[in-house]
């Protein structure tokens, strides 16, 4: 199961086994990161499940989708590796994958 590595706004770091097939905020939500809302429960219409993604791991993700870029473009904290995490769909390529949780609108 991919291994992933996961930062609070207040900066603590840890770790997380993930099983494939979930997507990063399922993960994220179902192992008590209370502060990624994820208002829409995954379905991609809010941006509160918004991460930063390390910039050396942004290349093994799929491009984004049209939905997603113009909801991140209505976050102030919007980054070049900004991404939604109901959009990143876990998988063994993504062992190692690190995430920010982004500041709250």
């Amino acid at each position: 199961m991919p291994e992933i590595t996961v930062t609070t706004r207040e900066g603590e770091t840890s770790s997380l086994t993930v099983k494939a097939g979930v997507t990063l905020m399922e993960a994220l939500r179902d192992a008590g990161y209370d502060e990624l809302l994820a208002l829409c429960g995954g379905s991609c219409s809010c941006a509160t499940c918004h991460v930063h993604i390390d910039p050396e791991c942004a290349s093994l993700l799929p491009a984004m989708s049209e939905d997603e870029i113009e909801l991140l473009d209505s976050t102030s904290h919007r980054t070049a590796t900004s991404r939604l995490s109901c959009q990143i769909k876990i998988t063994d390529a993504l062992n190692g994958l690190r995430a920010t949780i982004a500041p709250e609108f």
